[in-house]
């Protein structure tokens, strides 16, 4: 029953359905409007992760992230090496100090820590999701060399040159301004060090003219608590406008064995990731839709249930349609000569 009584996360239980009437008029399929949301990111933000946060844990366990796979591995050990292959990036090593921008519950965090050794500080500016990865930080033996910090990543509490590296897994793409948040993440990282991070983009093929792919971008927003979605290119500009070098960058999924998006596509079936597959997500809907009819989930959790099997559908139109990649890999570096 860890979904039920979790569901909204800190919001008050008899308030979950007014804050899921709040977070849905932010968007295209309720007359929201792209500045608003940018305008209110925080408040939007913040909403999106209070309420949906139970169901990520509940179906992708504590890593809310894609990942390159190949045929045969399981979806869990695909994230994990997702996730070791950026601490290879950036070249972690035993007591560095690591910044984790936009950290979830801290899955990524525990891995990459318990991988190279490193300290690493989660970013996060939602309380309920900070309570619950400091339980799990206990639970995982690794509290004393992890922790979390709640504070915005466009204005982050930390001093100049704070950081050995800087990461983001799908998490910057909350930002209303590319250009700001990596300002931020290069004012924290000491001269001579790289910021990696897989981004959340549309690709050269979205075109803005073209109403399918326009209805498939809102269903990801709505679905996953964006303001908007950058082009790849867009992204670029931002690194090098605030000021890094760009050592290479890729769109992995591109080279994915097994397409990104298989897990959430209706054709898929496994197992050992059922809770994510669309018999899984149908399972998953029609428990709560008896929770909350018994009253045992707030009021509001299947429309929660509804935004996000939405956001599944865009997800996988897109990427079937390579108009959008949640695996914008690139590796950055601050140069030795920074003085900012």
């Amino acid at each position: 029953m860890d979904l039920a009584s979790n569901l909204g996360g800190k919001i008050q239980k008899d308030e979950v359905l007014s804050a899921v009437d709040k977070y849905e008029k932010y968007h295209v399929h309720y007359g929201g409007q792209e500045e608003e949301r940018k305008a209110n990111y925080s408040d939007m933000v913040n909403k999106y992760y209070d309420l949906v946060t139970s169901f990520y844990e509940f179906g992708w366990g504590e890593s809310f992230h894609f990942a390159q796979r190949w045929v045969g591995e399981s979806l869990k050990e695909s994230i994990k090496r997702h996730e070791h292959f950026l601490a290879l990036q950036l070249g972690l090593k035993p007591g560095q100090k690591v910044l984790d921008v936009g950290c979830g519950i801290g899955g990524p965090l525990r891995e990459i820590s318990r991988f190279s050794s490193a300290s690493v500080t989660g970013l996060n500016n939602n309380e309920y999701q900070i309570t619950r990865g400091k339980a799990l930080n206990r639970k995982t033996g690794v509290d004393k060399t992890c922790n979390f910090v709640k504070a915005d990543f466009m204005k982050m509490p930390f001093e100049d040159n704070s950081f050995d590296a800087v990461y983001a897994i799908e998490a910057t793409c909350h930002a209303p301004d590319a250009y700001g948040c990596y300002k931020e993440i290069y004012r924290v990282l000491k001269p001579g060090q790289c910021f990696a991070a897989y981004e959340w983009c549309m690709t050269d093929s979205f075109d803005p003219n073209n109403q399918e792919h326009q209805k498939i971008k809102a269903e990801i927003e709505i679905g996953d608590g964006l303001p908007d979605i950058r082009l790849t290119t867009k992204c670029l500009e931002a690194l090098k406008q605030a000021g890094f070098e760009v050592i290479w960058e890729k769109d992995l999924a591109l080279d994915s064995p097994v397409p990104w998006y298989s897990p959430l596509d209706a054709s898929y079936f496994s197992l050992s990731s059922f809770r994510l597959t669309a018999l899984g997500r149908l399972f998953t809907k029609n428990m709560v839709k008896t929770l909350e009819f018994v009253g045992f989930a707030p009021k509001g959790s299947q429309r929660v249930q509804d935004f996000l099997e939405k956001a599944a559908d865009g997800l996988v139109e897109g990427g079937k349609r390579e108009i959008f990649t949640p695996m914008y890999f690139f590796l950055a570096r601050k140069p030795h000569s920074s003085s900012n």
